[in-house]
């Protein structure tokens, strides 16, 4: 850990997480910051678990809802590289019953666009259902198109989780976790931080998720494209999140982690690695803006998207287009990346709501002590 030497930016950001907690606005907290491959930040703050008094310490896995669609991106980029993958893929070739319902022209790049056109699982999906990967598939290559592919961007809620993992599975014979093992997690030292079920073993180190008072959820209206999209029975809550069997559970669409972790998945891909997770060009490629326009699915006017990843920054600091990069979880954890500023930020809390105000406020603050230098500045 950074020293905590005053002005330090361990010692500014954990002034700001420890206040964060005392005034009652947070239960517990996590912030890792690495810049240019160092860890500059990593500090914690508050209660893992109110009711047995566990401190939170770097090594706290949070349940951190869709920030883990990073995590997973970000395998898929990997295996492209290995070339285990190609971003034209396409599913129904390693995946013949997808091909249902005139789903056979779907490919890779699609999935990880959002873009497929099959972001809905079956509205009477339990949360049972949704543990069960064979069952959930089954349903996924049996959904009728919502759009022919690549025509519409449409926020796949839980279909992205399933999609890109049993495309990966059927593609390569192995499942997106042992990847995520094999060629991020492990080769980054990373590999008992980040996961997509979390091992039986580890299920003491997860933070107990708290219900926010007073701070709706903002669950879809019924009838909305959403609320047809996302069953009312898996939509995130604090309770779902504590479940033992969606915590175990590979649902590639969600996972818990560290910060440390997560930042350090995302300064992997940025190159600050032993063993750079990506080339230089495919960085560049999958920080370039690659759809902008109206969400079918969330109903957003007007989004933006990276890709496999979203451009958008929590604090209000502007993305700038084809270097910022990452995820956002709807329980307000957000991890990103900056190519020009060459940091890699995650936010992990255990206050369930989707309020991104203390993840801005970290980013705001990381914005200030690591200013962004203009492009072709830097040596």
């Amino acid at each position: 850990m950074a020293n905590n030497a005053t002005g330090t930016p361990q010692a500014r950001v954990q002034e700001a997480v420890d206040r964060l907690v005392a005034d009652g606005g947070e239960a517990g907290l996590q912030v890792a910051v690495i810049h240019g491959g160092e860890l500059v930040v990593d500090a914690v703050s508050g209660l893992a678990d109110a009711e047995r008094g566990v401190a939170v310490t770097p090594d706290t896995l949070f349940f951190a809802t869709s920030t883990a669609k990073g995590m997973a991106s970000a395998v898929a980029h990997v295996l492209v590289e290995r070339g285990e993958l190609t971003y034209d893929l396409r599913v129904a070739d390693v995946w013949p019953e997808f091909a249902a319902h005139g789903k056979g022209g779907v490919t890779l790049r699609h999935v990880l666009m959002h873009t497929a056109g099959v972001p809905a699982l079956p509205y009477e999906t339990t949360v049972e259902d949704l543990c069960d990967w064979d069952l959930m598939c089954r349903a996924v290559a049996d959904a009728e198109p919502w759009w022919e592919p690549g025509t519409r961007f449409g926020y796949h809620v839980h279909t992205f989780g399933f999609l890109l993992g049993e495309t990966v599975r059927r593609a390569t014979g192995r499942t997106l976790t042992s990847w995520l093992h094999e060629a991020v997690t492990g080769p980054l030292g990373v590999e008992d931080d980040v996961h997509f079920g979390v091992p039986p073993a580890l299920l003491d180190r997860v933070a107990r998720q708290e219900v926010a008072q007073g701070v709706p959820l903002h669950h879809p209206g019924p009838g909305t494209p959403a609320g047809r999209a996302v069953p009312p029975a898996t939509r995130p809550t604090a309770d779902l999140a504590n479940r033992r069997d969606v915590l175990t559970s590979d649902l590639v669409g969600q996972g818990t982690m560290t910060a440390r972790g997560a930042a350090r998945v995302y300064a992997g891909l940025l190159g600050h690695a032993e063993s750079p997770l990506v080339s230089p060009d495919r960085l560049a490629e999958l920080a370039r803006p690659a759809y902008a326009g109206p969400d079918e699915v969330m109903g957003l006017p007007a989004t933006t998207w990276a890709f496999g990843f979203s451009e958008y920054r929590p604090g209000g600091v502007p993305a700038r287009s084809g270097s910022t990069f990452g995820m956002a979880g709807g329980n307000g954890s957000a991890a990103w990346a900056d190519i020009d500023s060459g940091l890699a930020v995650a936010v992990m809390r255990n206050r369930f709501s989707a309020d991104w105000s203390t993840a801005g406020e970290v980013d705001r603050l990381v914005a200030d002590l690591f200013p962004t230098q203009p492009r072709g500045a830097r040596s």
